[in-house]
């Protein structure tokens, strides 16, 4: 059996797309639920970009920092600085999401590690939505 190519078999193709989309429904549904307690109509999880934007607003996060994400436009610097500058912002954002629900740090630690799960639990949990202060 040639292992090179395995990962080009339409098998694994087909599995790992099921994944992606049993993954995608999963966070859908978490975040409609989210939006649901925070006040926000559930389908505003459904348009990609706009439920980023969403997601901020609940968290009272200032969007404009998103626009530090052009760095990307810079070749290979702005593509290591940009790694590093999106992987801080997931981590805020996830911080400020859990306190948002009065959650503490081992939750934000879930909801990077664990995301389908802790969304689902924080959406259909017994979790109230507290604004946070600016």
């Amino acid at each position: 059996m040639d292992l090179t190519n395995i990962f080009q078999s339409p098998e694994v193709l087909a599995s790992g797309s099921a994944f992606a989309i049993i993954f995608y429904v999963l966070q859908v549904v978490a975040m409609w639920k989210i939006f649901e307690k925070a006040g926000e109509a559930g389908w505003k999880s459904l348009i990609p970009i706009y439920n980023l934007y969403i997601l901020l607003k609940i968290i009272r996060f200032n969007w404009l920092l998103l626009l530090g994400l052009l760095i990307f436009i810079i070749p290979i610097v702005g593509w290591v600085v940009g790694a590093i500058y999106m992987f801080v912002l997931q981590v805020i954002i996830c911080y400020r999401l859990a306190r948002s629900f009065g959650k503490e740090l081992g939750y934000t630690i879930g909801l990077l590690l664990l995301a389908p799960i802790f969304y689902l639990m924080l959406g259909f949990g017994d979790a109230k939505y507290k604004a946070l202060k600016d």
